[in-house]
């Protein structure tokens, strides 16, 4: 994998994982219970000289219960926290969706918290080691000024415990939780998607004519990330042009064709065992999907979180409904950029690497297709699959996704029929507001 693919799977697995920000928290906190008292011994001498008259005035004895009381309240307050945390999540994670599991652990303000407290309680740990009493070997010692900032970071660590309750519950409403799903989109198409009013890169039209050799997949999961620049070297040296046969997010099964390859020249010879190594070195495959590359995967979840609203155990349309705003802004911002695979070439102009992406059409049927499955007997789910189709042929290219659109209505228009009490004259509303949007009008509700 390349310097830059490297570094950016150490840093997704770094923001994705809940522990380097407590660990980070741990090592600091060591750091300064080591640095404070020491601290504490050239500056606490005795008498009236001493500059840390303002700092924790008891004694051993004192110092001693404060640090312990500090430590045992804060190990007991994170575990009993975060255990109602992970229960409260479970729930919700059953009502919505499981993936949702995962927007939490990303969670800046869920991290900085975890790591305040558990790095409250190594300092304390820490600076209560360095407590001495007098005896016969030991002159007393009582580090004032550790012991304060003890103080101090307890007072904010309950503050940051009150907040992440404020932060959690507002976390837990489907409201917010549609929202952080659609900045995490948004982020991904920052990173992924061309500038929209861009020309798409046709490279499937110059793939090499005929029949293409299969590679076989080493191992199993889901394309998490791809290297081309690596794999089109590979390619080169090899004399093929490759193309992947999964995009970023689908699953690949271990023994089944990951890729195609071409001679370059027709009647060439091609090194499938080298082409296959780059592939295995260079399309890294994960237990799950992740957001950072895969453009489709927060639409997923909100397709998710709108079908759980639409089941019999939630039977709840207005979060369908709020799900599918989401999924015709998501769209929106899909279809409006020129989606096409994406093209890697050597240093004379050759295709060698060509990395499939998700048309239109299919992205259309991902954030639509099980909304209209289960929107059966919901006048106002219906009505809003009727507003997206109309928002989506808005936005779209003229005449890129016209049949696709008219085939989602013409669906939508036969359940409300066949299921609700919504007459025709409001169906035959929504044809021409969706012909009107097509066309590059929007019509002025009267």
């Amino acid at each position: 994998m390349s310097p830059t693919g490297a570094l950016r799977q150490v840093r997704n697995r770094l923001s994705g994982a809940l522990w380097p920000v407590p660990a980070l928290a741990i090592v600091l906190a060591v750091g300064l219970g080591v640095t404070l008292p020491a601290l504490d011994g050239l500056l606490g001498g005795p008498g009236d000289d001493n500059p840390l008259t303002f700092a924790f005035g008891g004694g051993p004895s004192a110092a001693r219960d404060v640090l312990a009381a500090i430590a045992g309240s804060l190990i007991s307050v994170t575990g009993l926290t975060f255990s109602f945390t992970v229960v409260a999540l479970q729930l919700s994670s059953s009502q919505h969706s499981p993936r949702l599991l995962q927007t939490f652990v990303t969670d800046r303000v869920v991290q900085a918290t975890l790591g305040v407290l558990v790095g409250t309680f190594v300092y304390a740990l820490t600076v209560l080691r360095t407590v001495r009493t007098e005896g016969a070997d030991d002159v007393a010692f009582v580090p004032r000024l550790s012991v304060t900032v003890a103080f101090g970071l307890t007072v904010i660590s309950v503050m940051a415990l009150v907040l992440f309750l404020g932060h959690l519950a507002r976390s837990l409403r489907v409201e917010t939780m549609l929202r952080d799903v659609s900045d995490e989109a948004r982020a991904t198409f920052a990173r992924e998607l061309p500038e929209a009013g861009s020309e798409p890169a046709s490279a499937r039209a110059e793939l090499p004519s005929g029949p293409p050799r299969p590679v076989l997949a080493r191992s199993s999961g889901f394309v998490v990330d791809v290297d081309g620049p690596r794999i089109a070297e590979a390619a080169e040296r090899a004399g093929a042009t490759v193309l992947l046969a999964h995009r970023i997010g689908d699953s690949v099964v271990a023994g089944t064709p990951i890729a195609h390859a071409w001679p370059a020249a027709p009647g060439s010879a091609v090194d499938l065992d080298a082409v296959g190594e780059a592939l295995a070195e260079g399309v890294r495959l994960s237990f799950e999907r992740t957001p950072d590359r895969d453009v489709a995967y927060s639409l997923r979840k909100t397709v998710d979180i709108t079908g759980r609203a639409l089941s019999p155990g939630s039977n709840d349309p207005t979060t369908a409904v709020h799900g599918l705003s989401h999924v015709s802004a998501l769209l929106g911002e899909l279809v409006s950029c020129p989606l096409d695979a994406t093209p890697f070439r050597d240093e004379d102009g050759v295709l060698r690497f060509v990395l499939p992406q998700w048309t239109a059409e299919e992205l259309v049927r991902l954030g639509i297709e099980e909304p209209i499955q289960y929107a059966g007997g919901q006048p106002a789910v219906l009505r809003r699959l009727a507003g997206l189709l109309r928002e989506l042929a808005w936005r779209a290219p003229r005449g890129s996704l016209d049949e696709t659109l008219r085939t989602r209505l013409d669906q939508v228009v036969a359940l409300a029929e066949e299921s609700t009490s919504i007459d025709r004259a409001e169906t035959t509303l929504w044809r021409t507001h969706l012909s009107d949007a097509l066309a590059g009008r929007w019509t002025v509700q009267p």
